[in-house]
């Protein structure tokens, strides 16, 4: 009624009226939205004043029980152990993208980094998987590992590990092996440095190469560390909250590695009691400049070393090109000579493709098979 008057106002009363609907209309909204924006805050502010993220993404159905179906099918299939030999199965996984790599020696530098896995694992006696398949649209770059380890995982019961590597990286000690059974109470395994873990620090941890036991906690694990990962504006907010959260962290779109830094940082009694955090060995270890001198001051010669920032199979890096190929040859033929021994052949030079002979044929070859057993297992070779 208060909207109602005299016929000589009519008109400029019910404009008067449909601007004070439109008013309340708008502030309604306003407030709405104001709600809406809070309770957004308050998911990703957490009440430590630390930033926080509580998206969540399963990467298939949720499996809550995946350890007692491994079992009782391991039980069912003795075909397939989980151990062979006394010594746990472990599936070494890698891959590239669908497509060719921008320029043709990142094609032929994949491939060498590629052999010179197969050949570890021959030696060692590793399964090995490279794969191409975009399993995840949303998943892409970096991401892709997490969808494709999950998959194997199920699809392998008997697996006991998966071991992951990244593309740019290789075996520079061909002879070393780890030894699973010290990691019997650990789920993930990975090169982290406890001092700048416990500083925040976004270079505290690599997962350009970790170990992952097949179990429900890895389950887990990957559903929670994927939240971050689908592309878009999640992954842009997410980056946002690392690059608040984790010390020295450039202003990026999230990754891999900062968002499992966060995720077991942030929540240290959910997940860190399974994580073996390795430093007596270099399970990842930036590029070296010189291979002809393996001691490092500590004396361990790296067991692998990760081309971070090079991106051999892109057409843009953090260091010059030359510096990165360079690199990246010596450490091949490094590695690939300790191959090559054994039939009698080593490269020329470390940045040579060409080999030599270093010794004679002979009527008794199972001597030098011997020798190089031997040879393999000095810290010096």
């Amino acid at each position: 009624m208060a909207c109602l008057g005299g016929g000589s106002t009519l008109l400029g009363i019910a404009r008067g009226c449909h601007i004070k609907k439109t008013f309340n209309t708008l502030l309604k909204i306003t407030l709405l939205c104001a709600c809406i924006t809070a309770l957004v805050l308050r998911g990703t502010i957490g009440t430590t004043g630390n930033p926080s993220f509580t998206q969540t993404r399963a990467l298939g159905p949720r499996i809550s029980n995946w350890d007692e179906q491994r079992k009782n099918w391991l039980m069912k299939n003795h075909e397939f152990p989980s151990q062979v030999n006394g010594k746990a199965r472990v599936l070494l996984v890698t891959g590239s993208p669908p497509g060719p790599c921008d320029t043709q020696i990142g094609d032929h530098y994949l491939l060498k980094f590629i052999k010179n896995k197969i050949d570890y694992c021959r030696i060692h006696g590793i399964d090995i998987l490279y794969n191409m398949a975009l399993l995840d649209e949303e998943l892409s770059g970096c991401w892709a590992k997490l969808p494709l380890i999950r998959r194997l995982m199920l699809s392998h019961p008997e697996l006991e590990w998966i071991w992951w590597m990244d593309s740019d990286a290789l075996f520079t000690d061909m002879i070393f092996e780890i030894q699973f059974f010290t990691y019997d109470n650990y789920n993930l395994v990975l090169h982290g440095l406890p001092e700048l873990f416990n500083q925040k620090s976004w270079v505290a941890l690599n997962t350009g190469s970790f170990l992952l036991r097949n179990c429900q906690w890895s389950l887990d694990l990957l559903d929670a560390w994927a939240a971050m990962g689908p592309k878009g504006r999640i992954r842009e907010k997410a980056g946002e909250i690392l690059t608040a959260y984790l010390k020295g962290r450039p202003a990026l779109e999230a990754d891999d590695q900062s968002a499992l830094t966060y995720l077991l940082s942030s929540k240290k009694d959910e997940w860190m009691g399974k994580v073996y955090l390795e430093s007596s060995y270099y399970l990842h270890e930036k590029m070296m400049e010189k291979y002809d001198q393996p001691r490092m001051g500590d004396e361990r010669l790296p067991f692998v070393t990760h081309f971070t920032g090079c991106r051999p199979c892109g057409s843009h890096a953090d260091y010059a090109v030359e510096k990165c190929l360079r690199s990246m040859e010596s450490a091949f033929n490094f590695a690939d000579n300790q191959v090559l021994r054994l039939y009698g052949f080593e490269h020329r030079g470390l940045l040579r493709r060409s080999v030599k002979r270093i010794r004679n044929e002979t009527t008794a070859p199972l001597e030098f098979v011997d020798q190089w057993m031997e040879t393999l297992g000095d810290p010096l070779f």
